[in-house]
């Protein structure tokens, strides 16, 4: 299956590329950046909101805000490994006997971050999460293609993770590192936007490079085109280049 896009607005951070223009000087990620507890400021929230976010959370509310999206727009929220930390730590809480937060209580379920996001943004369009392993990413964009070929409007998909908790490190299979992506699609193209092109067929481009998240990051920010295999699918990215 062939899917088509035009990204309208994009935006990615992680600890060592917070802003988008930071991305045109990526470099392959490394173990100390996987272990780097810093977080986004998220000043679009108030303070003793936000405080209570964790870090996944306030990655992926911050990439959602900076694409600028459409004030009530649809959304698909995507995460491989979702809000793991918090629920370890209420388990860790439950050996040691000591009370739950209700906060951390209601802030573990895997769509915490698209429910946060309707509500601070008061948007009442539909939400999807998608949970599918290393193919999360793959399997959103699938979620997104299918929504915007049933309904002409934008919207906006975010993706993120943050490494999982070091009693979980001996069934990693790839470095993890924190990450949070957001685009924002539309099935019309625009003066700015890009054309990307994902073909779904698992053979399809057998003999094209392994990309990941960074190079298709640093290609984004430089206006570049880049083509190659993530997971099992081919990506495209097209400058310069729509999809009318």
């Amino acid at each position: 299956m062939l899917l088509q896009f035009n990204i309208v607005s994009w935006s990615a951070w992680s600890p060592a590329y917070p802003q988008r223009e930071n991305w045109q000087h990526w470099q392959k990620a490394s173990e100390t950046e996987s272990l780097d507890a810093s977080a986004p400021a998220l000043t679009q929230v108030p303070a003793m909101q936000r405080r209570r976010y964790s870090r996944l959370s306030k990655m992926m509310l911050h990439v959602a805000f900076d694409t600028q999206a459409p004030a009530q727009c649809r959304s698909v929220f995507a995460s491989r490994h979702g809000e793991l930390n918090r629920t370890i730590g209420l388990l860790e809480d439950i050996i040691a006997q000591q009370p739950l937060s209700p906060t951390a209580f209601s802030q573990s379920v895997h769509n915490t971050a698209s429910g946060l996001f309707g509500i601070v943004c008061g948007n009442q369009q539909a939400s999807t999460s998608i949970a599918a392993g290393r193919e999360t990413l793959a399997q959103a964009m699938v979620e997104a293609y299918s929504q915007l070929a049933t309904k002409d409007a934008p919207l906006l998909l975010v993706y993120g993770d943050d490494p999982v908790p070091p009693i979980y490190d001996q069934y990693t299979d790839e470095l993890e590192y924190p990450l949070a992506l957001a685009l924002l699609l539309s099935p019309r193209a625009t003066a700015d936007s890009v054309a990307l092109t994902i073909e779904t067929t698992p053979t399809a481009g057998a003999d094209l490079p392994r990309l990941c998240y960074g190079q298709l990051l640093q290609a984004l920010a430089d206006q570049q085109s880049i083509q190659g295999q993530i997971g099992l699918q081919h990506w495209q990215l097209s400058a310069g280049a729509t999809h009318g």
